[in-house]
């Protein structure tokens, strides 16, 4: 936890640089890092004896490095599933999206930001991303609803944008009547 930065440090808020291929050994270590970080911080005990805060997803400019890198790790329904999604997605791109929006009911968080925001974070109920593995293979995937949302925010974090920014100032919890709530 000590090494992701906080809302104020200036990283958060630039537009990360490309990754270029073949990674560097630099790079291979930080993704291996950041899913590292998911895979324990969703471990209740190793959560607990290293005092992480649990995340779905990590980018690259959360901990200070100004890349187009994040490590996604949405968890199955039920304990001891597989993962519903889990890749470190490198220049990740949204090439198609759904007009219905989206958005959690709980709202959103990030390990970014130590303060609760509530509101709707209204996004894209679904998505069609392409990114490059860690190898360099291009993938291309249909995401839809929780972990459309977690790729959002990932995405977001590459260039410069924090979760609420989307909500509505005046009214935190406005939403269209097409709206689909995620719980």
């Amino acid at each position: 936890m000590r090494d992701i930065i906080r809302e104020g440090n200036d990283t958060l808020r630039a537009e990360a640089k490309q990754v270029q291929f073949p990674l560097s050994a630099d790079d291979q270590k930080l993704a291996t890092d950041m899913m590292e970080y998911l895979v324990n911080s969703q471990d209740p005990e190793l959560a607990k004896k290293y005092g992480l805060r649990a995340g779905v997803g990590l980018a690259a400019p959360q901990v200070d490095v100004s890349k187009q890198m994040a490590a996604v790790l949405v968890p199955g329904d039920h304990d001891g599933d597989d993962p519903i999604f889990k890749d470190v997605i490198i220049n990740p791109v949204i090439v198609s999206h759904s007009v219905q929006p989206g958005a959690l009911t709980e709202g959103e968080g990030c390990l970014s930001v130590d303060r609760e925001i509530e509101g709707y974070v209204i996004r894209h109920d679904r998505i069609t991303l392409r990114y490059y593995n860690m190898a360099g293979e291009q993938k291309k995937i249909r995401l839809k609803n929780y972990p459309a949302i977690v790729c959002q925010h990932e995405i977001d974090h590459l260039h410069g944008i924090l979760f609420y920014d989307h909500i509505n100032e005046n009214n935190p919890f406005a939403a269209d009547d097409d709206l689909v709530l995620i719980s």
